[in-house]
């Protein structure tokens, strides 16, 4: 078998840096382009700066956060004051360290998106004037800075990490690092675009009959500050930790993986099971680079071209990355299984993604029958969005059984993890496919603003249609590598207790007993059932964090309505400052209970009932979390495009009785598909990730 050792190593941190290089080109490439005139400038630069006060004043406040959980690590996990970890303390408090590189580096992934998003967003509205294709090429590069950001940052990370320290267990410090700041930024981002989302919607288009981002509108500016905060910040540092958590536990699991493919476990930090991983990633970031390429279409293209454009480039990388893997297999003298594993990975993310797809374009039936029901009234429209929703968890839920199921077969839980590396290789693209979405956006609403051509919102309409669409199959990607993401990780926990568990006995002189998660045992049934509590109490908190802060948004744009003398009829300008404040003061206090919830659960079960009851708690948040994730978002990706496709024409168009109805389920579905959803994800992976890291103590 031929060891690569340290050459992936420097492999890596050498893909790294070619992913942030390509990123900052993209980058002078982007601000090289037209930034409009005078008055759409100004419009964008309210948005950078609302964007990028609400950024500063989050990392400010999780900075506390960051440092309480450093002390905490060092002290009871590095140091171990408690001596519950076999052996002597740490003299460095590595896993300490890891967790503060890892927040780092996912905070540092969001901020340069957003500050890429904010810039590209008037270019886009510019390069609208001139066809489809320019404003598509534009955004798009915005979503690929994103993309190779987060993998650039990522792979680097956790690599140098992992050649420092060379513990699978330390690294996965760096796993929680990423896990906390994605778990705030999610849910601080959503609460705050959709407070000021459903604000603007419901007074300025169904109470005022205004269009959508007309300047009149208080909350206009603060809606497209919250796309950037919460669709790019928010979404770049969750799959940025997904990305990073499912390496952590294919390393962690190496040992497993040794056992069932009949060969010697893996000793040395760089043997090729350990390395694997990295490599894949390795290979994803430059098949993602290949597969920009290949993104194009036409002016005037359809909904369907426009899909098949972005699908060109996705399908691409993936075969790149096959191709890639096959090849480092052979060379590492691999069982050739492994590549199987890969392949059942990416298609897992395929079929997921593309089954999101189908239930939130208005493409297809189910979300045109629901822009049918708005005929009816806003109930209708509620009650079949929330069965569209969970009718779509079928697919994605029988697709992980099986991608499960064949990994397992093939190579252990090990295999489990490598599936989700597999899925996660070509980030660098799928997430710029949902990146770009939010620029599309903000691009509509700044030609709205400035009062450009008809054609020009056409275009970014077409545009932000689309993005809606890859932003559902973005988040069906992401729910479904979490979910593998978070069983590998679960078993890592399970590995890392039994090995803590033996090493005890050892030290006591006692005879060694295997921890099982037997649903036969009473602790882990009570695990069980506050693990499947624990994702609706995080989503019931978020929703109503959403509705408590778009309640004082509403009032305040009708407010503004009823007092600023010339508003409605445009002769004076809304207090847009106002607004913003409202969704960041909201956001900052609302966040703070969803995200204590999400570590404090599991140490308390830990803690309280052993770690029995805390693999109970695993199984039981993951299956739970899982269904309810996608169930929110699909429903959610609907009420949204059910609304786009009535606005285009069907069932009387804008400003009829449909379209209010419409609108109605749309508000009610931005918390669904922007905060709760979309958050859920990197619940279940941050408790998993907590259970591995804190372990030691539950024993």
């Amino acid at each position: 078998m031929w060891r690569l050792g340290l050459t992936v190593i420097y492999l890596a941190i050498g893909a790294g840096a070619f992913a942030l290089v390509y990123g900052a080109l993209l980058t002078m490439r982007i601000l090289k382009s037209d930034a409009g005139s005078e008055e759409v400038q100004a419009i964008g630069k309210a948005i950078q700066e609302g964007a990028t006060a609400f950024l500063s004043r989050e990392y400010r406040l999780l900075a506390v956060f960051v440092v309480a959980m450093f002390i905490v690590l060092a002290v009871f996990i590095d140091l171990d004051v408690l001596d519950k970890v076999p052996g002597d303390g740490e003299s460095v408090p590595k896993t300490a360290i890891a967790y503060l590189v890892g927040a780092i580096g996912s905070a540092l992934a969001g901020f340069i998106g957003m500050t890429i998003a904010v810039r590209a967003n008037t270019r886009t509205t510019v390069a609208a004037q001139h066809g489809l294709n320019p404003a598509l090429r534009i955004a798009f590069n915005s979503g690929t800075v994103m993309g190779v950001t987060v993998v650039g940052i990522g792979l680097i990370g956790i690599t140098v990490v992992y050649w420092i320290f060379k513990d699978p267990i330390i690294i996965a410090g760096f796993g929680f690092g990423a896990s906390s700041i994605a778990l705030f930024a999610r849910v601080g981002g959503g609460i705050y675009t959709k407070a000021a989302d459903v604000g603007a919607d419901l007074v300025g288009k169904i109470e005022q009959g205004i269009p959508e981002d007309d300047p009149r509108n208080p909350a206009t500016v603060a809606d497209n500050v919250g796309d950037n905060v919460g669709d790019v910040a928010g979404m770049g540092a969750d799959l940025f930790e997904s990305y990073v958590g499912s390496i952590i536990a294919t390393i962690a699991l190496a040992a497993i993986g040794a056992g069932a493919l009949g060969v010697a476990a893996p000793v040395e930090f760089d043997d090729n099971l350990f390395i694997l991983p990295i490599l894949i990633a390795v290979i994803g970031i430059f098949a993602s680079v290949l597969g920009t390429f290949l993104v194009r279409t036409s002016d005037g293209a359809d909904m369907g071209r426009l899909l098949w454009s972005l699908r060109t480039g996705i399908f691409g990388a993936g075969i790149f990355v096959l191709i890639g893997t096959a090849i480092a297999i052979n060379v590492l003298d691999l069982d050739f299984k492994l590549f199987w594993i890969v392949v059942v990975g990416l298609v897992a993310g395929q079929i997921i993604g593309t089954s999101s797809e189908v239930f939130t374009s208005y493409e297809y039936r189910f979300t045109r029958n629901i822009a049918q029901q708005a005929e009816t009234g806003a109930a209708t429209v509620i009650i079949g969005g929330l069965g569209l929703g969970m009718l779509s968890t079928v697919v994605p839920a029988i697709v992980v059984v099986v991608a499960m199921w064949l990994a397992n077969d093939l190579a252990g839980t090990y295999g489990v993890a490598l599936a989700a590396v597999g899925m996660l290789s070509t980030l660098g693209i799928t997430l710029a496919t949902d990146a770009y979405g939010p620029v599309a956006d903000n691009a509509g609403g700044i030609a709205e603003q400035a009062h450009l051509d008809p054609q020009v919102r056409e275009r970014t309409d077409a545009l932000d249609s689309l993005g809606n669409t890859t932003a559902a199959t973005g988040k069906g990607f992401a729910i479904g590598s979490a979910v593998l993401t978070a069983l590998a990780l679960m078993a890592a926990y399970s590995v890392v207790v039994d090995n803590l568990n033996e090493a005890k006995a050892l030290d006591e002189g006692l005879e060694f007993v295997k921890i099982t998660f037997d649903l036969s045992n009473v602790n882990v049934l009570m695990g069980l059932f506050v693990g499947s509590l624990t994702p609706f109490l995080f989503a019931a908190l978020t929703m109503q964090a959403v509705g408590r802060t778009a309640m004082a948004m509403v009032n305040e744009v009708r407010r503004q309505f009823r007092e600023i003398t010339g508003l409605l009829e445009g002769t004076a300008e809304a207090d847009y400052a106002r607004a913003v404040d409202i969704s960041t003061t909201g956001a900052m206090r609302e966040m703070i209970l969803p995200g204590v919830l999400a570590v404090a659960a599991p140490i308390s079960v830990g803690a309280i009932l052993g770690a029995e009851a805390l693999g109970g708690l695993l199984i039981g948040s993951i299956s739970t979390g899982f269904l309810l994730a996608v169930m929110m978002a699909n429903a959610g990706g609907a009420w949204d495009n059910a609304k786009k496709f009535i606005e285009a024409g069907a069932h009387g168009g804008k400003g009829s009785a449909p379209h209010a109805a419409a609108v109605v389920g749309d508000t009610v579905g931005d918390p669904f598909k922007d905060t709760s959803g979309p958050s859920l994800n990197i619940l279940i992976k941050l408790m998993s990730i907590v259970a591995l890291v804190f372990a030691p103590l539950f024993l």
